[in-house]
C-alpha cells in the first residue's frame, strides 16, 4: 500500500504497523517519523545487521509482549533485501502496541521489498526522494528571515548545493550557523564554507576514533544519529585509513620502548591534549599486525565502494559494525 510522505493522518496505528520508508532523504523521513508517532510512542533503533544476526530473539522480543509495555516504534535503519524474509514473517503475524519501520535507502523497483509493501493491502510504504532546489532555498530563506541575518542569494545556494537534495543535511548546516552567530558574529561566505566543512568532517572524525578504541556502544549511537549519506562513505574510508595509519606508526614505537606516555609525547605531528585518552585506548586495543590487516582491508572497501557506489553505505556499515564485534580476524 503506497501513501505520500503528507499522508500520515490517514494511517490507521492502533492494530500494529509495519512501514517501509525508502530513498536517501533523511531529513523528510524524520519529520516524516515525527509526525506519525510523535511523543506517545518509545522510539528504539537497530541496524539491520544487528537484527539478522539475532533474528529469533527479536522475533521472541516483538511477539512475547506484555500487555504492561508501553508502546514502541522499532527503526531498522539501512535494511536491505536481505532482511525481506523476516519481515514477511513479522508480517504474517499479529502485533499490536508496535511499529516497525524498516528504513532503506535507494531500493529498485525489482526489490522484493519494495514489491512486497507496494503490493500489501495492510502494510505501508513511502518513497523519499531529493527535495528539489527550489524546495530546500525557501527552508533556507524562510530560516535567515526568522532570525534576522544577512546573507547572500549565493550563500543559500552554496548551502542547498551541499545539501545533496536532503533537507536533513540542510537543517544541520544552518543548526551550526545559528549557533555560530548566537554571539553577535557576523557572517560571511568563508565563515559558511568553514562551518560547513568543519561540521562534515566532525562527526566522521569522532565515528572513526570510536572504532579504534573499540567502543561499541558510542559507535552504535553515532551511526543512529546521525544521518551519513552514500557520499560520505569515501571521506570515512579516507579519514580511517589516515588514522589508522598514524595509530599503527604509534603502535610500532610502542612496542619499540614499551612506554606510553613517552610514545604520545614524541608524536609527530603532536597529539593535542584532548585527543590523548582516547589515543591511548587506541594503542593498547591493538597490536601493528591487526591495524595492518585494517588497512588492507581498508583498501578493499575503497575500491568495492568506487565500483558499487549505490551500496557504498552499506559497505563502509558492515565493516565497522564488524570491528564493533571484534571480528578483525575475518580480514586476514
Amino acid at each position: 500500500m503506497i501513501y505520500k510522505h503528507f499522508e500520515t493522518n490517514k494511517i490507521d496505528l492502533t492494530a500494529g504497523k509495519i512501514i517501509l520508508f525508502y530513498g536517501k532523504n533523511n531529513g523528510l523521513k524524520n519529520e516524516t517519523l515525527k509526525n506519525l508517532i510523535g511523543k506517545k510512542y518509545k522510539k528504539t533503533l537497530y541496524e539491520e545487521k544487528e537484527i539478522l544476526e539475532n533474528s529469533s530473539q527479536f522475533l521472541d522480543k516483538i511477539l512475547n509482549r506484555s500487555l504492561f509495555d508501553a508502546e514502541e516504534a522499532i527503526i531498522i535503519k539501512r535494511a536491505s533485501d536481505k532482511i525481506f524474509d523476516l519481515v514477511n514473517e513479522i508480517a504474517s503475524k499479529s502485533i499490536e502496541d508496535l511499529i516497525i519501520i524498516i528504513n532503506s535507502e535507494n531500493l529498485e523497483k525489482r526489490s522484493k521489498l519494495r514489491s512486497f509493501f507496494e503490493r500489501s493491502k495492510k502494510e505501508v510504504c513511502m518513497a523519499f526522494y531529493p527535495d528539489n532546489e527550489q524546495t530546500l532555498i525557501k527552508i533556507a530563506s524562510n530560516f535567515f528571515k526568522e532570525r534576522n541575518i544577512p546573507v547572500s542569494f549565493s550563500d543559500i545556494n552554496l548551502l542547498v548545493n551541499k545539501s545533496g537534495g536532503d533537507r536533513g543535511n540542510l537543517l544541520n548546516e544552518l543548526e551550526k550557523i545559528e549557533t555560530y552567530t548566537k554571539n553577535g558574529k557576523k557572517l560571511c561566505s568563508e565563515t559558511i564554507l568553514k562551518l560547513t566543512n568543519l561540521f562534515e568532517n566532525h562527526d566522521i572524525s569522532i565515528l572513526v576514533d570510536n572504532c579504534l578504541s573499540k567502543n561499541k556502544n558510542k559507535i552504535i549511537k553515532i551511526l543512529n544519529e546521525n544521518n551519513f549519506t552514500g557520499e560520505d562513505s569515501i571521506a570515512i574510508v579516507k579519514i580511517f585509513l589516515s588514522k589508522s595509519k598514524r595509530i599503527l606508526n604509534l603502535i610500532n614505537q610502542f612496542e619499540k620502548n614499551n612506554n606510553i606516555n613517552l610514545t604520545i609525547a614524541s608524536a609527530q605531528p603532536p597529539i593535542f591534549w584532548k585527543d590523548k585518552d582516547i589515543t591511548k585506548q587506541q594503542i593498547y586495543k591493538w597490536n601493528s599486525k591487526e591495524i595492518k590487516k585494517i588497512l588492507y582491508k581498508l583498501s578493499e572497501i575503497e575500491f568495492l565502494i568506487k565500483k558499487d557506489s549505490k551500496n557504498s553505505l552499506n559497505i563502509i556499515c558492515d565493516f565497522i559494525l564488524n570491528l564493533t564485534h571484534e571480528k578483525i580476524n575475518n580480514y586476514a
